[in-house]
């Protein structure tokens, strides 16, 4: 079968597992890291870091983690940013920060169990008598999650580190749009919430935003995970296939398993 996916950041490696699972693989990477060019926001959070001005800092990315050490080593020091982390209680979404925070030799108080999304984070938080919290985010704001905390008592500092755009060659979108306006493909993938809305940008470009909608209605869709199935499902679109874990290998290897019965079931409906 053929098989759409939007993976940017891991596309040869989604790429080489479809592939070893019988798919043929279509590739368009949708989202390209873009880091924040004013880092004014990120500086005058680091000053107030390290004043002491907060209880918990709460990391949603492993890559915005990394991006922030990065962005305030240029002015203060390649430790200072580690240091000051472990004077505070360190929440994480997921796997990944933590897997940093193991890196750095910092302690995490909190990890939000799967599927990682802010409603098990604001579980794992219930009870945490820390009220200044800095908020590292992911190139989105989450108002979910700060309200959350603010009905706690909580005062929130976002602190943006980078933003999605489109990627800089969309020519492989544009492909992924006639292919599915055309039926060209059996199966399409969802990693992230904003390749869908990168999706349908080009597709607005093209005047084809409906037609992509319905092309995709025929096809089965597999997605990474609850975030992303709500950003479909909100796009009046059914998710047909979620895996056992919000992993890339699960989802590629358990999508495979029942892709026929999945696309018989999407046909016959």
């Amino acid at each position: 079968m053929r098989v759409i996916s939007f993976e940017s950041r891991r596309a040869k490696e989604i790429g080489l597992l479809i592939e070893k699972s019988g798919g043929e693989p279509i590739i368009a990477p949708a989202v390209r890291e873009v880091p924040v060019e004013d880092n004014a926001q990120a500086f005058d959070f680091a000053e107030r870091l390290f004043r002491g001005e907060f209880d918990m800092m709460v990391l949603l990315t492993g890559v915005g983690v990394k991006a922030l050490d990065k962005v305030l080593a240029s002015r203060y020091g390649e430790t200072a940013f580690r240091d000051a982390l472990r004077k505070l209680t360190v929440a994480v979404r997921g796997p990944k920060p933590s897997s940093v925070m193991r890196e750095w030799n910092v302690p995490v108080a909190v990890i939000a169990p799967e599927p990682n999304t802010y409603k098990e984070l604001l579980t794992a938080l219930e009870g945490r008598t820390e009220k200044r919290i800095a908020l590292q985010e992911y190139g989105k704001s989450n108002p979910e999650l700060i309200a959350g905390l603010e009905a706690r008592g909580a005062t929130v500092t976002p602190v943006q580190v980078y933003l999605w755009d489109l990627p800089e060659d969309t020519a492989p979108l544009k492909d992924a749009v006639r292919r599915i306006v055309a039926g060209e493909a059996e199966i399409i993938i969802f990693t992230t919430q904003i390749q869908l809305g990168h999706l349908m940008r080009i597709a607005d470009r093209a005047g084809l935003s409906s037609e992509v909608l319905q092309g995709m209605s025929k096809m089965v869709i597999a997605s990474i995970g609850p975030t992303t199935s709500e950003a479909l499902e909100e796009a009046g679109l059914r998710v047909d296939f979620v895996p056992s874990h919000p992993k890339m290998g699960f989802l590629v290897q358990e999508l495979a398993a029942q892709a026929a019965e999945l696309l018989a079931r999407r046909r016959g409906a």
